[in-house]
This record gives C-alpha cells, structure tokens and sequence, in this order.
C-alpha cells in the first residue's frame, strides 16, 4: 500500500508508577527496636548508646515470656511508646478491704501507691483519670504540679447496691476527678472511714487508681470482684528536656535530624515532627524520609498528568512520553480528526482543571483564609490542628449535601449529617448567607474551638475554605438539642432532675472552663437549650461558637455589637454594649430556668405579663409561688430542699446587675455542691437548721425575692476542699 504522505498519531503513554519504599527504621542502626510485643522508636533505647539521654533507657527483662518492657530502672511495665509523644505504662492499685469483724485484710502499703516519672514526663491529663471504687471510701491524690504542691480526690458512699448505677460512675459506688495538667510526682492512697461494717456483705473493699479513660466504664460488680485487678493502662505525656535546649523561634532543636522541626510543649520541653511531605522517625539522622506521593494516587491530584516526585511535594506535568504511530493516506481524515479530539478533550480538561483550581482559590481568599491561617499561628501550640477537608470528601460524605441529610436549620444556615470515608459520622455546618460579617463569625468559631479542648464541648474536626459558602465539620451528637427534650412532651419525660441536673451541672463546667481555665478566657455568647447538644446517654455538649469572643485577661469585658438571642440576653449587656463573663451567667440563668420549669423562654400562649420565662419566675418567686411553674415532673421527683436552692440560685444569675450574678465557676461548685448533698444524705446531717419555710421550703426572706434584683443573699459554700494528687520521676 503506498504512503503519499505520513499523518503521525500522538498517544500519551504514562511512566509506570514507582514502587513503595521499604518499611522506615524506628532504631538506630545496630539497636535493638522491639522488646517483647512492644516497638522501642528512638530517643527511646535499651542499652548505652541506644537511648537519647537516661530519661529514655527501657530496661528489657527477657526472663518473662514474652520480654517486658520496663521504665528506667523502676517497675514502670510499659506498653507502648508513640513517635507523638504518649507512652502507655500499667499503673499500680490502692487496695483496702475489712473482713465483716472491722480487721483488715491488706496492709497499710497496700493503700497507699505512687508513680515517680523522670522530668520528661508527665501524667496526660487529657487521656487519664483518678477513680475511686466502693461503698465506704475515701481517696486522696497528692503530688506536684510543676513546683507547686496539690492534694485531690473524691469520696463515695451507699448503704445499698440497688443504689448504685450499673454502669455509670455518678458518684455513688464509683467517685472520679481529673486529673491536673503537668503533672509528675503522684501518691494516692485510699481509705474508709466506718471500716465497711455496714456494706461488708456487698462492698468489703475500696480501690483507687489513675486509669486511661477510654479503657475503663464502671461496673456495679467491681464492688466485688475487683479485686483480682493488680494493674490498669496509663497515659504519660513525654517530651524532650535538656538544659540550653529549647525549641525557639526556628524551630530548631538539637534532638530533632534532618526534614524535621521541633514542637514546643507547655512548661516541659519540646516534641520533634517530620516535615510536611516526609514521614519517619524525626529523632533519627535519616528518620525523615520523603514520601513518595507519585506511588499513591490518594496522595496527589495529578488524575492523568505526568506525577513527578520531588523531596517533600510532587509536580503534575504534562506528558512528555510519546509513542508515534504511522497513519496512511487512507486513514488520514480519521488520524486527523482522533488527534483533534484528544488534543482538544485534553485542552478543555486542563482548562476547566485550571478554572476550578483559582475558583477554589477565590474562595479560599473570599472565606478570610488567609486571617483564618494568620488567627491560628498566633495561638500555635494551643491545641491539635484541625483537618482542612476538600469539597469532595464532604460532598461524598453528604451525597452532595442531598436534603434527607439535613439535621438542623437556623437563621446562621444548614447542618447536614455526613459520612467520612472512614466511617465515622460527622455534622457538618453551612453557612447560609455569604457576607463578611459570616465570614468573621466563621474564623471566629474556628479560632474558638481552636483553644477550646473539654469533654463536654462539641468538638471541631476540621473545615473547608474551597466552597463559596464555608464549611465546618463537628463531631455528630447523636440525640438532639436540649431545647428538643425539654419542649417535647413525648421526650421531656425521659429527662428526669437528675438528668436536669447533670446537663446543669456539665454546662456550668463548660462555661467556668471557658471563663477561668483557658489561657485567653472566652465569653460564649450565645448559651441556649439549642445549643447544647445531647448524646445517647443525656451527656451536654455545648455548641456554637460563632459569635464567641476571646477576652484578654486584663480586661473585664469588651465592647461589642449587641448578639444574642432574645430571652436569653443579658440585659445589661443589650443597654450597654459591654460583654462580660456575666452575660453569659444570666443565659446560664434561663437555661435553668427551662430545666426547672419545662417551659418555653418567649411564649404567646402566655400572658403579656408571663409572656417572658425570667420575668414570670422571677415574680413567681416573689409572690412566693414558684411551684405553679415548676415542671410536675420535677417537682415529683426532686428534693424540695434542691429545687430551692437551684431556683435561688438561677434567681443570683439573673439579676439585673452583673455584679450581683455569680461567677460561673461558683455556679458550677454551687450546683455540683447540690447534687452531692442529694446523693449523700449523710453529710447534710450537721447543716440543718430550723428556720421559717414558705410552700416550697424556702427560707422566708422577702429581700431574697426582691423583683429588681436589689435583695442580697447569703450562701453558705460547704463544699470541701478539693484533693489532690501528684507523680513523681524516678529510676
């Protein structure tokens, strides 16, 4: 067939992808780098020259079977050791248990425990918790935080098994306190005061021990067959501490090698991490070794382009390979219009490619990225970094935000319930409106959550700057609002008060740790029965953090632009613009006030003079009829006693004055002070006085009522001094 002239096919042909790198070295060379079912990762070692410095010798006993891995020269068994800075250790058992004469059964070393740690380490206050066992017991915790010296602890009692919860440690049966931050040098020792004689049959024994909280749940039976138990996992925090090396501004420090940088960690040294694009061990000289991101399509965006792997990132490129293909005049017209079209297709591709990549970066810079990026450098170390999503993991995840998925709607925009690739369930927040003033509160939320790390607080998984609307991805509460439950009247009835006062109880926590215990102490702003969450077991979650605002420390409040939600707004704040901690003392204030009363905040089912909850409480109690809007149900099975006290106290948060409101860590000791005194009858025996009662009990004091809020009132505080305790280093 003759060849009047060549056409010459181009077809695209893609290098193969490159192999997987070889498993990285833990250890260095020559050292041993597993004890047993334990992996030893240097500054960690087992003999001289293995290990960083002395803080990190693991002393291997190879007489066990399998070998056991120890810390130091101590009886410290650890179980494992992570590169991110834990270390899993077995920790110790306080036993004291009586025979039914009042002898007892252990000695006196057997109450008392310690754990002395070397300076690199320290008690993670985050994964662990002290927690005291029995039905006749008292623990104590005692130890130093930092220089400082502290005793913790609990106490537990019942006079009946049928009493304690069968797997929930409430504080009869089962006591537990955190545990402080930074902490090293610990004792604990735990007693009884009556020797168990009358619960002998059902709790002869008392324990207490610092427990990994995720691998410890209660149960009624450990009042009697604990006592097997010798040992429970611990988390330890370890970090590097030497002296003349810190981790500065560089982020240079002489443990951490080659493509790696150095994390400061709070009052205790510094962390080492591999550089964006490596992975490995970042104590080891060639520990950071690059990623091969080309050798992992889940790694890199390239989709068809040429991938380039290059040390700590990947380039996509057009294709350079090229096989030529000889076309004949007979195939001419056909050769020319494929190659059009492949030419052409690739074209369009890369153009729309390249349209949706500045989209994206229109919207990253629209969605305040770069304040987003520039907020949370300057409070660096605060907390673990949120995961930035792409608009396809959430898209997949919500089936294109499809309306089924809906879970919750507002004036601030849309949650949709999703699904990560993973598996686990999140919520995900779109705003609805696309302003700048949506974009701050936006950032804002994000820079909140930031600083914010509490069991009870919604937590903050991450978020998406590529959509023209912000995204927000939480954790997924699984049972609804507050708000829902209390106004339901299907579900109000599975809210028992003693539910009403946990949910109380834990969201005054919140609020007080927001207050007091962060570094830059933040006002909520917006505390409402729809913003706590509640998940399958009625524990509160508080959310929305959009118009929260951070509060230097030498500063009393700020002045703001009045936000709020009407009916839970603090009047003070709505005449004066000044935000203080007390505005959200006096939302905390209503939020009781729907606890106690199970009715709606604003309500046109009312009277114009009851139509507002705070004022209609607040003159019930002042016509001395504050049972006409207590909730039947609480009133059923609350302590008249405890209503009181919870109503006067809710009456302290709404005073019109904020000066005149409680702190909300006293609010928060006052309700706890409350519950204890419920559950344990006999401490209250020495408190009660003869004084005149009103219908509900309460205290005959017209002042105390006092609608303006001019009244004063005295409040005992009972509550002990808290316990301690502490941990110590030690080889």
């Amino acid at each position: 067939m003759g060849i009047h002239g060549r056409l010459w096919l181009v077809i695209l042909i893609a290098p193969p992808l490159a192999a997987i790198a070889a498993k990285l070295p833990i250890a260095k060379l020559g050292c041993q780098d597993k004890c047993g079912n334990v992996s030893i990762p240097y500054p960690f070692g087992t003999r001289e020259e293995c290990y960083y410095d002395d803080n990190f010798f693991i002393r291997c006993n190879d007489t066990f079977d399998p070998p056991l891995a120890f810390l130091s020269n101590s009886t410290i068994n650890v179980i494992n050791i992570s590169l991110e800075g834990r270390l899993r250790i077995m920790s110790p058992i306080a036993h004291d248990c009586y025979n039914a004469f009042g002898y007892p059964g252990y000695s006196d070393n057997d109450r008392l425990q310690y754990l002395y740690l070397d300076s690199s380490y320290t008690i993670s206050d985050t994964d662990n918790k002290f927690v005291a066992i029995g039905c006749d017991t008292t623990a104590y915790l005692q130890g130093l935080q930092g220089n400082k010296s502290y005793t913790g602890g609990c106490i537990t009692k019942c006079e009946s098994i049928d009493y304690v919860a069968k797997h929930t440690c409430s504080g009869i049966g089962c006591c537990q306190t955190p545990i402080p931050e930074r902490t090293n040098n610990i004792i604990f020792i735990v007693g009884s005061s009556e020797y168990y004689k009358s619960v002998w049959n059902f709790s002869p024994c008392s324990y207490a021990f610092i427990v990994e909280e995720s691998q410890f749940n209660f149960s009624s039976n450990y009042l009697l067959d604990f006592q097997n138990v010798s040992k429970l996992p611990l988390v330890l925090d370890w970090s590097i501490r030497a002296v003349n090396d810190t981790c500065g501004k560089t982020k240079k420090a002489k443990a951490c090698q080659g493509n790696s940088s150095c994390v400061p960690v709070e009052n205790n040294g510094y962390r080492c991490k591999c550089l964006d694009g490596f992975e490995g061990n970042p104590y080891l000289p060639s520990g950071c070794q690059d990623i091969d991101e080309c050798s992992d399509p889940n790694r890199n965006h390239c989709k068809g382009m040429i991938c380039t792997n290059t040390e700590g990132s990947y380039i996509c490129s057009c294709p350079k390979g090229y096989h030529l293909v000889e076309i004949n005049d007979e195939t001419r017209g056909i050769g020319g219009l494929v190659l059009f079209l492949v030419v052409g297709t690739w074209l369009f591709w890369g153009y729309n490619k390249w349209k949706l990549i500045k989209l994206k970066q229109k919207f990253f810079m629209q969605n305040g990225g770069l304040m987003l990026q520039q907020q949370l450098s300057n409070h660096e170390g605060s907390a673990e970094t949120a995961k930035i999503f792409t608009v396809e993991e959430l898209e997949k995840a919500t089936n294109n935000f499809d309306e089924s998925g809906i879970i919750g709607q507002g004036g601030y925009g849309t949650v949709y319930k999703g699904t990560l690739k993973n598996g686990r369930i999140v919520a995900i927040k779109k705003s609805h409106i696309i302003d700048q003033s949506q974009n701050e509160q936006f950032i804002n939320e994000v820079v909140v959550l930031s600083q914010i790390n509490h069991r009870n607080v919604v937590k903050l998984l991450g978020c998406c700057l590529e959509t023209e609307v912000p995204l927000l991805v939480y954790e997924f509460i699984t049972n609804g609002t507050l708000h829902h439950h209390i106004h339901n009247k299907s579900k109000a009835s599975s809210l028992t008060w003693e539910i009403r006062l946990r949910i109380a109880i834990e969201t005054a926590g919140v609020l007080s740790y927001l207050h007091f215990a962060v570094s830059t102490p933040i006002i909520h702003r917006d505390i409402k029965s729809t913003n706590i969450l509640l998940d399958e077991s009625y524990t509160a979650k508080v959310s929305n953090f959009g118009t929260s605002r951070l509060v230097p420390q030498d500063q009393a409040g700020i002045s703001t632009v009045v936000q709020g939600t009407i009916g839970y707004l603090d009047p003070e704040y709505l005449h004066s613009s000044q935000l203080t901690d007390k505005s959200d003392v006096y939302s905390f204030g209503v939020v009781l006030l729907e606890l106690l009363t199970g009715e709606k905040v604003l309500s046109f089912d009312r009277t114009k003079k009851e139509r507002n909850l705070s004022m209609y409480f607040l003159s019930a109690m002042k016509d001395n009829c504050l049972e006409k809007i207590l909730d039947g149900c609480v009133v059923n099975e609350a302590n008249i006693k405890q209503l009181n006290e919870v109503a006067n106290l809710a009456r302290r948060c709404l005073s019109l004055k904020g000066e005149e409101r409680p702190t909300m860590k006293e609010v928060a000791m006052e309700l706890e002070e409350m519950r204890r005194m419920t559950k344990h009858p006999w401490a209250n025996n020495e408190l009660d006085v003869e004084e005149p009662k009103n219908s509900l009990g309460e205290t005959s004091n017209k002042s105390s009522y006092d609608f303006d809020g001019s009244g004063s009132m005295s409040v005992s505080n009972t509550f002990p001094d808290q316990v301690g305790f502490a941990i110590h280093s030690g080889r």
